[in-house]
């Protein structure tokens, strides 16, 4: 079984109820149970596009399913809740789940990278993931607190449990 980590976020058509939503579609994923979540945040967009800031969090599952199989359950969900995919990837969006971790797995296919390419640079992914695996460390060694301490999270602010 593997421990997988994942980030969550909306900007538009209501991100609360975005967000509830595809938690509620997690939890009926077959082969896979929603262990804890972390209480929302609220952060500017990541990138160059102006756009409405966001809700964010991240969620913890226990799963028997490949990495690949999981990652077309949770792309399902994004598509079901109206996520289009373009070739610009820092737009608006009804809903984005990344894999943050899937157990200690490192992988760089043209589909999954993992751990997620770019976590390390994101407190809005870093400092929900603090909340719900504090002691947590990366497959490459590095502790994901020291991580978020070189990171500014006054950018984001918590908001509330979901």
């Amino acid at each position: 079984m593997n421990r997988v980590y994942l980030s969550l976020g909306s900007n538009i058509s209501n991100p609360l109820t975005q967000l509830k939503n595809a938690i509620n579609k997690i939890k009926h994923i077959k082969d896979a149970q929603v262990i804890i979540q972390s209480p929302l945040y609220y952060s500017p967009p990541y990138g160059p596009i102006k756009q409405p800031y966001f809700l964010n969090i991240a969620i913890a599952i226990e799963t028997y399913l490949t990495a690949d199989i999981f990652l077309d359950q949770i792309q399902n969900i994004e598509k079901e809740q109206g996520r289009v995919r373009k070739t610009d990837r820092w737009g608006p969006r009804t809903l984005d789940i990344d894999i943050m971790l899937f157990g200690k797995q490192i992988l760089n296919t043209p589909r999954l990278t993992l751990p997620h390419y770019d976590m390390h640079n994101r407190a809005f992914m870093l400092l929900p993931l603090f909340d719900i695996a504090p002691n947590l460390y990366l497959p490459d060694g590095r502790r994901l607190s020291n991580l978020l301490a070189s990171l500014d999270e006054r950018i984001i602010k918590n908001v509330i449990k979901c």
